[in-house]
């Protein structure tokens, strides 16, 4: 049974085509990956699917009573609105019928008696006895503690936010999801519970995400909106990599062997063409060549393939670096009765590569403020290294003067001739007038594109990364994972991607009610620890 369909979509935001004739079928049950570079249209489809958004032609329709929810933008709520009164938000229906069984209770008539049975009937066919069930399962798996229920919504950061927002949509009854990037701001236990609660959901799920651990367990069909339209692949995310690798290397083929063969005609028509002009009165060479145009002509011909281009300047690395990096000694840092570390006793080596995981809140970033000094424990020391010169990427990415260019925002810190600050900023995608956007006015990909360029520039040899992959699309993903790669000096990061903490981490440090435990080994083999498996609990 087909859920979702789409027939020959077309949309327009003024000029820009962004939708081109998209044409796909959903089935009931499926679980798709819808993915794209930034701005390819995948939002502008889910809001078309889900009715929030008109489209200029073409056809779109979902199957009759089939109700649709979408995560996309945070909707407004009061501003006296606690998350608890939001995630109760999702039962109105429930919350009606039970208002209504309350007013008559106590009324022994026997007219209101029956409609006292019919409303606790009803009360119960909509499942008013699981609520409180359901409310605390999402709330488990969200890692939304009572505080946070009991808090207001608006005094929320943008990262509680979501996760709130994403906890509603997951308590309304439906039969089709929508999930524009879901896996944002949820910690590593989070991840998995959603991971687990998405497999057993029994509807439709179509998802946008640049988490490809998490489309590698979850999706069994990926959807690439390319160039406005719709490409197709029958398996999970690996699969898609994989398929496109071939599917790239076969055009490649076949545009390169159709080249030779036009080649060979035009070859042939020049020299048929000097041949009817030396030999007028044969008059079937000028027909010959004649025929070999239209045979070029009507050739169906096949696209030259593109290929994403791959970042080619790495970090530059400020040379050696002490023994010792960092030192932490009887470190304590608390706000108010939350205590972040409790007599924290570590060191970072010369050229470790730590990964500093756990929940949400637990003062993973106040660490690394700490060692840039820009926050200050409470008693102890954090010791630097003399030697040591750090390039910072934080969460939440500013610049010093937001109406600064591009160009000049990058001429600042590298005063080289235009030419070739243009050339260093073409390889992180700022071409033409990209280069001459505000940066204040950037999307949050671009801004990290920018950071990272600008970090490119310093002769580090302590790279400290915030949830680096943060809102960015797979491609940047895979030019920060290039650029990182190649980096020869020692490296701490915060991160939720399963992906990146697989491919960059030596050590693992995992912060958990003030205590860091310390794992000598990669995430993959941390996983199979008791503390690794806590990390990836079921809640």
């Amino acid at each position: 049974m087909i859920d979702i369909s789409a027939h020959g979509l077309n949309k327009y935001y003024g000029s820009n085509h962004v939708l081109r004739g998209v044409t796909l079928e959903i089935y009931k049950g499926e679980k798709v990956g819808l993915l794209g570079k930034n701005g390819s249209g995948k939002t502008t489809l889910f809001k078309v699917i889900a009715g929030d958004e008109p489209y200029d032609s073409g056809s779109i329709s979902k199957a009759s009573g089939k109700k649709v929810e979408i995560l996309a933008q945070i909707p407004a709520f009061g501003e006296h609105d606690t998350v608890e009164d939001i995630l109760r938000s999702s039962f109105a229906e429930i919350v009606e019928t039970y208002e209504a069984m309350k007013k008559i209770e106590g009324d022994g008539t026997p007219s209101v008696l029956k409609r006292y049975g019919k409303l606790m009937e009803e009360y119960e066919r909509l499942g008013g006895y699981e609520v409180e069930t359901k409310i605390e399962k999402i709330c488990n798996g969200m890692n939304i503690g009572d505080n946070m229920r009991n808090s207001l919504f608006q005094s929320l950061s943008g990262g509680e936010k979501t996760r709130v927002n994403l906890a509603r949509i997951l308590l309304r009854d439906c039969d089709i999801l929508l999930l524009d990037e879901p896996t944002n701001h949820l910690d590593l236990a989070s991840l998995s519970w959603l991971e687990n609660f998405i497999k057993e959901f029994s509807g439709t799920v179509v998802v946008i995400s640049h988490d490809r651990v998490f489309l590698d367990n979850v999706v069994s069909r990926i959807v690439e909106i390319e160039d406005g339209e719709a490409n197709f692949y029958s398996g999970n995310y690996t699969f898609y990599v994989e398929e496109k690798e071939r599917r790239y290397q076969t055009q490649a083929e076949q545009y390169k062997q159709q080249q030779r063969k036009i080649e060979q005609l035009e070859t042939a028509i020049k020299r048929q063409r000097v041949w009817a002009a030396i030999n007028p009165s044969n008059t079937g060479l000028a027909k010959r060549a004649l025929a070999m145009e239209k045979r070029i002509e009507q050739m169906e011909k096949v696209d030259r393939p593109t290929t994403s281009r791959k970042m080619t300047e790495d970090f530059n690395s400020g040379g050696h670096a002490a023994k010792e990096v960092v030192s932490f000694d009887c470190v304590r840092k608390s706000y108010g009765s939350n205590v972040l570390l409790n007599d924290a006793n570590l060191s970072i080596g010369r050229n470790d590569r730590i990964a500093l995981i756990g929940a949400n809140g637990c003062g993973k970033t106040t660490l690394l403020k700490m060692i840039m000094g820009e926050d200050a424990c409470d008693s102890g020391t954090v010791k630097v290294s003399s030697n040591i010169k750090i390039a910072y990427m934080s969460q939440i990415i500013v610049f010093d003067d937001a109406n600064a260019t591009v160009l000049d925002t990058l001429r600042n810190i590298a005063p080289f001739p235009e030419e070739k600050l243009r050339s260093i900023l073409a390889r992180f995608r700022f071409k033409a007038l990209d280069v001459v956007k505000k940066v204040g006015s950037l999307s949050g990909g671009e801004k990290s594109r920018l950071k990272l360029c600008l970090l490119m520039q310093n002769q580090a040899n302590f790279l400290i990364l915030d949830e680096p992959t943060n809102h960015l699309d797979i491609e940047s993903r895979e030019w920060i994972e290039d650029a990182v790669s190649d980096f020869s000096g020692t490296m701490l990061f915060i991160s939720h991607d399963r992906f990146f903490l697989s491919q960059f981490a030596s050590k693992i440090w995992s912060m958990k009610d003030g205590e860091i435990t310390a794992f000598n080994g990669g995430f993959e083999d941390f996983l199979q620890t008791k503390s690794g498996a806590e990390q990836l609990r079921f809640a």
